[in-house]
């Protein structure tokens, strides 16, 4: 009955220990997922910082604490978000910022799922950020661009790396095929095209991509300040 008694005793302070790693380990699963969904954005705001010190005419992005507004995404996609926060850490290309909207969310490379869980993605072959040609940025319709559904002409957009600020203006919204790639040639002035699928609260695979284009404000300002200065000038 002794030598029962211990083992029982041995055997209960095992299981003891052992529920309490198995807590700590889940604990600190939780607290590296509630934390990190800060840390893409964070990591790109001190990049940012270290670009401004090296060059104090660098434009900075409008500071924010990181959270993620997921009160329209679908649940599958906030469990997606989650589980993505523990498998990519990498810092971010950009930040996508649409203040009407409350988007403001980290732009990665690629286009593959857990990046397009974790953020938005720059769509492979479209023109790099920096460049004069069309960015083209994707986005899952029942996470971070499910608030595109109500974006409009005239609308602003700022996409914000660690050197500069780019503001864009929405011009044109259409919804088209998914094999249509026209979606993404170079336009008449530098812009930003954002992609998603289409219709927001479709069940099942949706069968349409919901197209937002937007031009450089610059660009736009320069091309209204020539269009007054023709009619002006006009004999």
């Amino acid at each position: 009955m002794k030598i029962r008694s211990e083992t029982s005793r041995r055997l209960e302070r095992y299981f003891l220990v052992a529920g309490a790693l198995l807590v700590a380990v889940y604990g600190s699963a939780l607290l590296y997922r509630a934390t990190s969904s800060r840390f893409a954005l964070w990591r790109f705001e001190k990049d940012q910082t270290v670009a401004a010190r090296r060059d104090p005419a660098t434009l900075s992005a409008s500071k924010g604490d990181g959270d993620v507004d997921v009160s329209l995404w679908a649940e599958k996609r906030i469990r997606a978000y989650r589980d993505s926060l523990v498998s990519k850490t990498d810092s971010p290309l950009a930040v996508l910022q649409i203040a009407k909207l409350r988007i403001r969310v980290p732009v990665f490379d690629g286009t593959d799922d857990l990046t397009l869980n974790r953020g938005v993605g720059r769509i492979l072959g479209s023109a790099r950020l920096g460049t004069s040609g069309n960015v083209g940025i994707a986005g899952h319709r029942d996470g971070f661009f499910r608030g595109l559904k109500d974006i409009a002409v005239g609308d602003d957009i700022d996409l914000i790396t660690t050197e500069q600020r780019a503001e864009y203006i929405v011009d044109q919204i259409e919804i088209v095929n998914p094999a249509d790639v026209r979606v993404l040639q170079p336009r008449s002035a530098p812009s930003l095209t954002l992609v998603t699928c289409y219709p927001f609260y479709f069940v099942g695979d949706a069968p349409s991509r919901f197209i937002v284009h937007a031009s450089l404000a610059s660009e736009q300002l320069s091309n209204k300040i020539q269009s007054t200065s023709t009619v002006f000038n006009h004999p």
